[in-house]
């Protein structure tokens, strides 16, 4: 199978709608105590839709996501918040949901369920360079 070229900014990237809003006196503080999801797989579980990587295609989807305190995608949760503009990349990037794997987000030390976004980047790597080849 076709593996994709593309980048997942699990690590740098976490965005989190659950953050409290900060308040002038506390705002590093709270900073501090939240922690968002970070991804555990070591290669990405998306596949680039070869039709689109033999047109040189790129895209950037942002999917919102939910992680239990346990760490799990709930499923019925993932909502494409930002399209790449192509269907398939937009279904390729859900369709590779089941299969990441997240450490939970932590506040004040504590796992804790919690929303974000994860922008899935869909990189050609003969238009780029940043992309690692179709395998």
């Amino acid at each position: 199978m076709k593996r994709l070229t593309l980048l997942l900014g699990f690590l740098a990237a976490c965005r989190t709608d659950a953050n409290p809003p900060a308040t002038a006196a506390g705002s590093d503080t709270q900073a501090r105590e939240f922690e968002p999801p970070v991804a555990t797989n070591a290669e990405s579980p998306v596949h680039y839709p070869a039709r689109l990587y033999d047109q040189s295609i790129e895209g950037t989807v942002m999917l919102r996501l939910f992680v239990t305190a346990g760490g799990a995608v709930v499923a019925d949760s993932t909502r494409v918040a930002e399209s790449s503009g192509y269907a398939a990349l937009d279904s390729a990037a859900v369709a590779g949901v089941p299969a990441m794997t997240f450490a939970p987000a932590r506040r004040g030390g504590q796992p804790v369920a919690a929303a974000f976004l994860q922008p899935v980047y869909f990189r050609h790597v003969d238009k780029s360079g940043r992309g690692a080849g179709r395998q």
